[in-house]
């Protein structure tokens, strides 16, 4: 390892931790990966030779006895992040996670108490927010709000079909079938019964990023209004009066991926069309439609736009954060929000 890499330590390298985030961190010349914590001794063997790992370990509390990290990154079952994740803050170090935050938001607010405790930061993984399409539509949407050339924000769409998220990304996984201790579950939220509280870590597995991309294009928080009882549609409202819906698999389609956004103005629009979130080396596109009016044509544009993934451009965002050369695309306390959002319109959908 040469001088000035940042260190990484990874506790768990299953499905997501190796397609998602292991294959990128150790791609990336700023940092080394130079340990992983893993219940399953085999798997994690054969994945540190795989991807050039020193020394493993079989928890996490081991790792951090033994290694200096500047950096932790916790692909863990988001039901569990309330038990397994404040041991990693107390070490004072920068986590990343996958979304959501927690499996409610009392865990949630616990988590944060902890995370102020231990003195560090927490970024959640909302990898949408470091695909090249979406920072480039957030930038466009934020100048166009600014100038007024398109008029004024009307609304924004979101959709989200249920589709092949995977996209080939698991393929040359490194699989073990060594027995799993059954994992210990956070406790579930207190104002929902077995039933709803299902559908609400359902709704927020499938459909947090949506909820979380809506405040990331609009630029600011909002509120929900609305809750189709079908559960295909959920109606919200900006702090500055702008309507949005997130359209939650209103079909479905075996092959492909087809999320995308509407970001409307006035006289124009900014649209968003995201890959699969496991689809690699493909960035999303942005088309922006410019109307001059007065029996000008309207003028489309669609940005050349460089084929970084997404998963990756977020761990290249991770260690920025840790150089202190930017702040996290998305921090803990942003992501309690987007569960008090679910929360909110769980409630209405289901009149409790």
């Amino acid at each position: 390892m040469s001088e000035g890499k940042i260190r990484i330590g990874f506790v768990g390298v299953g499905n997501m931790g190796q397609a998602a985030h292991l294959r990128n961190y150790a791609a990336l010349p700023e940092c080394s990966v130079v340990a992983i914590a893993e219940v399953r001794p085999l798997l994690a063997q054969q994945v540190a030779q795989r991807y050039g790992v020193s020394r493993v370990y079989r928890s996490a509390a081991e790792m951090l006895a033994h290694e200096q990290l500047d950096g932790i990154v916790a692909p863990q079952q988001f039901t569990q992040h309330g038990l397994v994740i404040p041991p990693l803050y107390a070490a004072g170090i920068p986590v990343l996670t996958e979304k959501p935050l927690a499996a409610s938001v009392a865990v949630g607010e616990r988590m944060l108490a902890a995370l102020r405790e231990g003195g560090s930061w927490h970024m959640v993984g909302y990898h949408k927010r470091s695909d090249p399409a979406t920072i480039y539509a957030r930038q466009e949407i934020a100048r166009l709000r600014d100038s007024g050339e398109l008029g004024a924000l009307r609304y924004v769409r979101i959709i989200m079909p249920a589709g092949d998220w995977i996209a080939g990304g698991f393929d040359d996984l490194i699989r073990s079938d060594e027995p799993v201790p059954p994992p210990d579950a956070d406790p579930p939220a207190a104002d929902m019964d077995e039933a709803t509280y299902k559908e609400y870590v359902s709704f927020v597995n499938y459909y947090i990023h949506q909820v979380n991309l809506m405040r990331y294009l609009l630029g600011e928080p909002y509120s929900v209004t609305y809750a189709d009882p079908s559960g295909v549609l959920l109606a919200v409202q900006s702090d500055s009066g702008v309507a949005g819906v997130i359209e939650m698999s209103p079909y479905g389609t075996s092959l492909g991926w087809q999320e995308a956004a509407l970001v409307a103005f006035e006289h124009g629009y900014v649209k968003l069309e995201l890959p699969a979130p496991l689809a690699q080396h493909v960035p999303g596109r942005v088309e922006i439609l410019r109307d001059p009016g007065q029996g000008r044509p309207p003028e489309t544009i669609v940005p050349v736009l460089p084929p970084v993934h997404a998963m990756r451009q977020q761990a290249m965002n991770f260690i920025a954060a840790i150089k202190g050369e930017r702040t996290p695309p998305c921090e803990a306390a942003e992501a309690l929000e987007d569960l008090r959002v679910a929360h909110t319109y769980l409630r209405l959908w289901r009149n409790l």
